[in-house]
């Protein structure tokens, strides 16, 4: 049963210039709140108690930020990392904090009026390892990242109706357990080998959702 979200903040935020100069990317404001506060009060809402946060840069201010997670009626965990291990190395560095399996994980750097309570709902069939939400092609990634076929398994073939992965995910800890230790790991390869051989499913994600990955995209986050 799904009880554990992990939020992924190791990331430099390079793309966004001066404003992550002194400050992590989860810690931008948007109409007074911080990203990562938005994602921990949705959680807490939705019914979450336990949360994973990895983080590596400038990591004591999101240290110092949370804190216990106690203003959110959470008990928050963190994973240092020393330099940042990408996505599959952060979360397979992570995997022993995580108490629940499968498991959320969810992109810091993202915005989303998605209702968190569906995940905690949903089941995993016996033959996926992870189960991946997808959304309507924004400007910068206008071709998509994956397809959902008719019997919601994820295809890698990019056809008419490829989709955006939104950064938001659901996974079976088996998925990494037998992932290096301590490596850097992008997650992209080992989703793709995965869908290959038919063990990752998706649905749509039928909410706002954008990924704050530029100033300009910020500020158009303060338009909504």
């Amino acid at each position: 049963m799904v009880r554990t979200a992990m939020i992924l903040a190791a990331g430099r935020g390079e793309r966004m210039g001066e404003l992550t100069k002194n400050t992590p990317k989860p810690l931008l404001m948007h109409k007074g709140k911080t990203l990562l506060e938005r994602h921990l009060e949705n959680l807490a809402a939705a019914g979450f108690s336990d949360v994973v946060i990895n983080t590596s840069y400038l990591s004591s201010k999101i240290r110092d930020y949370v804190g216990k997670g106690s203003n959110w009626n959470l008990r928050v965990s963190f994973s240092e990392e020393e330099t940042v291990l990408e996505t599959a190395g952060g979360i397979r560095k992570a995997l022993h904090l995580i108490g629940s399996d499968p498991f959320v994980v969810i992109n810091a750097d993202i915005y989303t009026q998605f209702d968190y309570s569906a995940l905690l709902s949903l089941r995993l069939q016996d033959n996926v390892d992870a189960h991946l939400f997808l959304t309507e092609n924004p400007e910068h990634n206008i071709d998509g990242d994956f397809s959902l076929m008719s019997n919601h398994l994820v295809s890698n073939e990019k056809k008419i109706n490829a989709k955006t992965f939104t950064g938001i995910a659901i996974y079976k800890k088996n998925f990494f357990q037998n992932m290096e230790l301590g490596k850097h790991l992008k997650l992209a390869p080992y989703l793709i080998d995965a869908i290959r051989k038919r063990r990752v499913s998706g649905q749509r994600l039928n909410a706002i959702w954008m990924d704050i990955g530029t100033p300009e995209r910020l500020r158009c986050l303060d338009q909504l």
